[in-house]
C-alpha cells in the first residue's frame, strides 16, 4: 500500500484550500481549517500562565463550544437557564466584549448528560455568514454581524447525553449529522435558505463526531463516526458509500485524516485502527489498514497526527503515541488529569488542556517530550472541555464560563 507522509498531506490540503489558506488566520470550523487540528502559524506561544494573560473575558451562560473566529470575530454558543434558552453570540477578538448576542431557541430543554450541557456543538463560518447548531435547539444562520436570515427544525434527539456533533461546510451546503435513538440521520441542508437538501438515514444511536472531507481521486467523502462504525457519503447527494465496523462504539470522536489513511478511536476502551477511503460497502475486510489493540480508558479527544507519530489521550491523562502508517504502538505515557478537548498542533508539538484549564504541549518523536506545562487559575467548577483555536499569533482558550486568551496578535 502506498502511503503517503502527513506532511504531504498537509502540502495538498493547503493547495486545494486556497481560499482558506489566504485567511490562515482564521479558524473557521470544529478541528480548523485542515479538518485535522494542525495550524501552519509559526507564532503560536509554548509557555504561558494566569498573569500573562493577554485577557480574560467573562461569557454568558455555560457553554463548551470551540472559539470559531474570522477576522476580528469570534463565535460562540452558550446556554442559559439550564438550557431553556440556547445563544449564538460574536465577541470582539481584541478584547473580549460581546459584539452581539442572539437567542436562537427557547423551551423545554431535552436530557443532557453533565458533561456536555445544551451548547457543545462549535459553530462554522464562511465570513459572511455563521451557523450554530443545538440538537433539539436547532440549527441557525445569522450573518457574521449578527442579523438573523434563517432557522431549521432538526428534530427531537432522543438521548439521555444530548449533542454536539458540529456543522461543516462544503460548498454551498451545510451538513449536520443528527445521530440519536430515533430517527438518527445525516443531512444536507442549503447554506442559504436552510432548505434541506437531502436526507439519509443512519443507525438509531447516540453519537457525537463531526463529519471529515476528504477528496478520493475525483470524488469527496464526508466520514463520520458513528456507535457500530465508520460511515462515508457523498457530500452532495447524502448517498452512502461505505461502512467500516468499528470495535466498541460511542460515536466519538471525529476521525482525523492523516495522509492517505483516516485515524480512528471508538470512544470506549477499544482498538484504535485507520481506513483507507475511496471504498464501496462494508469495507470493513477491505480497507481496514491496521488495527492495534487499545487498552486503555474512555476516549473522548480525537486523534492528532504529527509526522509519522499518533497521539491519542484518554479522558483519563493516558497519551498513547502511535505510528500512523501502521498502528505501531510507539509509547504510553500517564500525564494524569481529565481531558475531555480534542488537541491541535502547532510547530511540531501538540497543545492538549485538561479539564482543569493546564495545558501540555508534547512534543512527539521516539519518546514522549513536554515542551511546557501552562496552567490558567480557573473558579471553582470552571471547566475546559473546548479546544484551543490557534489565530495569528494567539491562543484562545474557552472554558465553560470565561475566554482566556494568550499570545501577542501578530498578523
Amino acid at each position: 500500500m502506498l502511503l503517503v507522509h502527513p506532511r504531504v498531506w498537509l502540502l495538498a490540503s493547503i493547495l486545494l484550500l486556497p481560499q482558506l489558506v489566504q485567511a490562515e488566520s482564521n479558524w473557521p470550523r470544529w478541528r480548523g481549517p485542515h479538518q485535522n487540528g494542525h495550524t501552519t502559524d509559526r507564532n503560536i506561544p509554548t509557555e504561558w500562565s494566569t498573569g500573562t494573560l493577554t485577557y480574560k473575558a467573562p461569557l454568558p451562560g455555560i457553554g463548551q463550544s470551540t472559539p470559531v473566529i474570522w477576522g476580528d470575530k469570534v463565535f460562540l454558543t452558550t446556554a442559559l437557564d439550564a438550557g431553556k434558552q440556547r445563544v449564538v453570540f460574536c465577541a470582539d477578538r481584541n478584547s473580549g466584549k460581546i459584539l452581539w448576542q442572539q437567542v436562537a431557541w427557547t423551551g423545554e430543554p431535552e436530557k443532557s448528560h453533565i458533561m456536555n450541557g445544551w451548547a457543545s456543538a462549535t459553530c462554522v463560518t464562511d465570513g459572511e455568514m455563521v451557523y450554530a447548531f443545538f440538537g433539539l435547539g436547532g440549527l441557525h444562520a445569522y450573518t457574521v454581524d449578527g442579523k438573523h436570515v434563517w432557522s431549521r427544525d432538526l428534530g427531537t434527539f432522543v438521548s439521555p447525553w444530548g449533542v454536539s456533533a458540529c456543522p461543516i461546510l462544503v460548498d454551498d451546503l451545510l451538513i449536520q449529522n443528527c445521530d440519536s435513538e430515533e430517527d438518527a440521520n445525516i443531512c444536507g441542508i442549503n447554506k442559504k435558505t436552510g432548505e434541506v437538501m437531502w436526507k439519509t438515514q443512519r443507525p438509531n444511536n447516540r453519537g457525537w463526531s463531526t463529519p471529515t472531507v476528504v477528496t478520493v481521486g475525483d470524488h469527496q467523502e464526508a466520514v463520520v463516526n458513528g456507535h457500530s462504525g465508520v460511515f462515508a457519503y457523498e457530500p452532495k447527494t447524502g448517498q452512502q458509500l461505505w461502512f467500516c465496523k468499528s470495535f466498541n462504539g460511542r460515536g466519538e470522536p471525529t476521525v482525523t485524516p492523516a495522509g492517505d489513511l483516516l485515524c480512528v478511536i471508538n470512544g470506549l476502551s477499544g482498538d484504535a485502527y485507520a481506513i483507507k477511503p475511496g471504498g464501496s460497502g462494508d469495507v470493513t475486510a477491505s480497507h481496514m489498514a491496521w488495527h492495534t489493540p487499545r487498552k486503555t480508558g474512555r476516549d473522548c479527544p480525537s486523534p492528532i497526527v504529527i509526522d509519522d507519530y499518533m497521539l491519542v489521550m484518554d479522558m483519563k491523562g493516558v497519551l498513547t503515541c502511535y505510528q500512523p502508517s501502521t498502528g505501531k504502538e510507539l509509547w504510553k505515557e500517564r500525564i494524569g488529569g481529565n481531558f475531555s478537548a480534542s488537541p491541535i498542533a502547532a510547530n511540531g508539538s501538540a497543545y492538549f488542556i485538561d479539564e482543569a484549564g493546564t495545558t501540555y504541549v508534547i512534543k512527539p518523536g521516539e519518546k514522549m517530550t513536554i515542551v511546557a506545562t501552562n496552567k490558567i487559575e480557573g473558579a471553582a467548577g470552571e471547566l475546559f472541555r473546548a479546544s484551543p483555536t490557534p489565530s495569528e499569533g494567539q491562543l484562545f482558550l474557552r472554558s465553560t464560563t470565561n475566554l482566556y486568551v494568550v499570545g501577542k496578535r501578530q498578523k
